[in-house]
């Protein structure tokens, strides 16, 4: 639709003369007459004004718009919606031309005619104003309003700040119409009603026509037809009383009369402003899908974490404001690296093995080897802030600074990182040690010097006692080999390599302690952190930080650098084949052999416990897939003894039947039809020793046939049979047949 000509009148001119008058003298007059208490009431003369608008600064800036940004998954497919304010933006040519010409004729039906300032209004509302001795009637120009929009813009949440950009003040006003006139010496018409209607607030959380369509009518501002343009464009004058949700009888009233506006200015026919006045409101009302708690399929954890990862990196602004600021004012193509298959299969077994209702939770976390990308990222509480419902904001699968809390202590998991750190050393992967039940804490060799912990260390079974080799104490996870082990390398080596490993930093933040019982998993991580270790022994030695973006672009169209996984050799391909050799070893006939996948394909893992079973792991891999899960209490102090979960009863949770099948179950269904492959191996000769019996300290192993333990999954499976020292309670599930099966 053409702008209107302007006539060529004295006040049209005298409109447009305040661009080249520089507005001073004029300004005066006008906001004296203007629809505000009575000037004089303040002593306040033209002049007065005209001074106060000389000494406002012409530095206008316009905002860059707060808008929504859309985080996807590795395959495009939208994981959440998040914004301060819910607001798309538009050019003029993605806007249906009757929402542009409805806001004109309903806001400012002049506005093509007159300058920043309509002189006509202005003497309109002075006189009704002084007739009536209030100050109902307005004079702002849709440019006017604009600029208000923009202060509020700048506002944003800061309360005090919203109150002064509109309030009804003199020296407001004056601000305002130097803004104004400012603005259309340098944006067309078109340009200011453009960006008018991408600012302004449509009530229901849309801001700008694009999330008002939405959010209304459920469809694109391209797509409004003459009712629905007439609705929203008479809502801005006042969201709450023209709202058609809880009013929709002055909505519809509103509406009828921009109706009358577009035909009364010949902008419609009578015919189509009968059929937009005979026509219901329509509404579709779609709710507003603001953040993280809107994501399926557990992504909510994700979604938090991709938040703190742009509100904490450097690579997207070097202070914490810069990075917030970035964040506030969204308009951001977030494209992730969670995988939607993957994610599925971990969220799927961390809800159907442990229920939201149950005193513990589980987390897992999936990481690709040799790249760092978290794969997936799930637990069993769902995310939000309704604790009727059992949801929860805190990420179990992070420390911390990303959204977690103070992590969980991995116990035996933590053995790998001790054996990598002693064959880095030169230790031969042959090591025997005498492994007595019972020992002291020996002294200990740290970076700085010497520690000892006066404590005593004892096997959980009276009979495991040695002589070990290091193959068969990583299979059984003989606690006293490791402490022999640690001592002889010393500990500032597995500290180093905890920390080219990703564990130098704990969940809390804290650095890694140098002390006797770090070998045995003693200090708190995340499970996130114990994939990406294990990532790296499946990469042989290539350790990649974790990393959650594969691209960011900015609401300016451009790419913005997203943090790297800074993949560095961290220890010898030898020694990581060494340490995945070790691992094949448990997962085949140690702690964790009752956890073979469905497709009979090669998996490496430990299992591991705590003191007081507060806390279980299962973290294992193949040579393309890392996974850790974590079960416990969500404050990491509830005892996993004689306790049911998911419906299952425990006398007492071990790596292997607790974590270990909701691990199996996730990875079943993860790699289901993927390629196979295959660990490099080295040789090892065979152990002088007995072959390996369970370690009930650790997890019990699973013997083939009837009442095997665990079955095809690791859970409890029928029979009173005692394995390891525990006796396992008839009909848990499987009935009593004890036949492996996924459950």
């Amino acid at each position: 639709m053409a702008p209107k000509r302007s006539t060529g009148t004295l006040m049209d001119k005298a409109g447009h003369g305040v661009k080249f008058l520089g507005g001073s003298v004029l300004a005066g007059v006008l906001v004296a007459g203007m629809a505000l208490p009575a000037v004089g009431a303040f002593g306040l003369t033209a002049k007065d004004t005209a001074e106060s608008f000389d000494n406002i600064p012409d530095d206008f800036k316009q905002p860059t718009l707060s808008q929504a940004s859309m985080i996807y998954d590795a395959k495009g497919g939208l994981i959440a919606k998040v914004y301060d304010r819910d607001r798309t933006i538009l050019t003029a040519d993605q806007m249906a031309p009757v929402i542009r010409q409805a806001q004109v004729d309903i806001e400012d039906a002049r506005f093509y005619e007159h300058g920043a300032v309509d002189l006509k209004g202005v003497l309109r509302a002075a006189t009704k104003n002084a007739e009536s001795g209030t100050t109902a009637q307005g004079a702002s120009t849709l440019t006017q309003q604009y600029v208000k929009n923009v202060f509020v813009e700048q506002a944003g949440d800061d309360q005090a700040a919203f109150l002064e950009a509109t309030k009804k003040s003199l020296g407001r006003k004056i601000q305002e119409l130097k803004y104004a006139i400012k603005l259309e010496e340098d944006l067309s018409k078109d340009q200011i009603l453009t960006n008018y209607l991408n600012i302004t607030f449509y009530g229901h959380q849309a801001y700008g026509i694009e999330a008002a369509s939405n959010r209304y009518f459920s469809k694109s501002a391209k797509d409004l037809t003459v009712p629905e343009a007439a609705m929203l464009a008479g809502l801005v004058q006042n969201p709450t009383a023209y709202d058609p949700i809880a009013h929709p009888q002055a909505a519809q009233t509103r509406r009828n009369t921009v109706i009358n506006k577009l035909l009364e200015f010949k902008h419609i026919t009578p015919e189509q402003a009968k059929a937009a006045l005979d026509a219901p409101l329509g509404i579709k009302y779609s709710e507003p899908q603001n953040g993280c708690i809107t994501a399926q399929n557990g992504m909510g954890f994700f979604c938090d974490y991709v938040r703190h990862v742009i509100k904490q990196d450097p690579a997207f602004g070097k202070t914490a404001a810069d990075r917030q600021k970035l964040w506030s004012q969204g308009g951001l193509k977030i494209n992730t690296t969670i995988d939607p298959d993957k994610q599925s299969a971990m969220y799927n077994a961390v809800t159907k093995k442990v229920r939201v209702t149950d005193t513990v939770s589980a987390a897992g976390s999936m990481v690709e080897p040799g790249t760092g990308k978290i794969l997936a990222m799930a637990q069993t509480r769902p995310y939000g802030l309704d604790a009727s419902k059992n949801q929860i904001v805190l990420n179990l699968n992070v420390g911390a600074s990303m959204g977690g809390g103070n992590g969980f202590s991995p116990g035996s998991t933590f053995k790998p990182i001790m054996a990598a750190a002693a064959l880095e050393s030169g230790v031969p992967i042959t090591q025997e040690f005498s492994s007595p039940n019972s020992m002291e804490y020996p002294k200990m060799t740290t970076c700085e010097g010497t520690t000892r912990d006066p404590k005593t260390l004892t096997n959980e079974s009276p009979d495991e006692k040695g002589p070990y080799s290091l193959q068969v104490a990583m299979q059984k996870s003989v606690n006293t080999y490791f402490i022999q082990l640690e001592e002889q390398v010393g500990l500032c080596p597995m500290k180093q390599m905890a920390d080219k490993l990703g564990l130098g930093t704990l969940a809390n933040g804290n650095k890694i302690k140098e002390i006797a019982s770090m070998v045995l998993g003693t200090q708190e991580v995340s499970p996130l952190q114990m994939a990406a270790a294990y990532a790296g022994f499946a990469a042989r030695g290539l350790y990649c930080a974790p990393v959650a973006l594969t691209s960011v672009t900015g609401s300016d169209g451009k790419e913005i650098a997203v943090p790297s996984a800074n993949c560095n050799q961290v220890m010898a391909q030898t020694t990581a084949d060494g340490v995945n050799t070790l691992l094949l070893g448990v997962t085949e006939k140690g702690t964790g052999s009752a956890l073979g996948l469905d497709d009979g394909r090669q998996i490496a893992g430990k299992t591991g416990t705590t003191d007081y079973r507060y806390a279980a792991w299962f973290t294992g891999y193949t040579p393309n897939l890392a996974t850790s899960v974590w079960l416990g209490g969500v404050g990491g102090n509830v005892s996993m003894k004689n306790i049911t979960i998911g419906g299952h009863h425990f006398s007492s949770v071990y790596g292997a039947d607790g974590p270990g099948p909701i691990w199996q179950l996730a990875m079943n269904d993860a790699l289901d039809g993927s390629p196979k492959s295959t660990f490099q191996k080295v040789d090892i000769p065979q152990p002088t020793q007995p072959p390996a019996t369970p370690n009930p300290g650790d997890a019990p192993s699973a013997p083939s046939g009837d009442n095997a333990q665990g079955g095809g999954n690791g859970w409890p499976t029928g029979g009173n049979t005692p394995i390891g020292g525990v006796t396992l309670p008839p009909n848990v599930i499987g009935g009593n047949t004890g036949k492996p099966g996924r459950h």
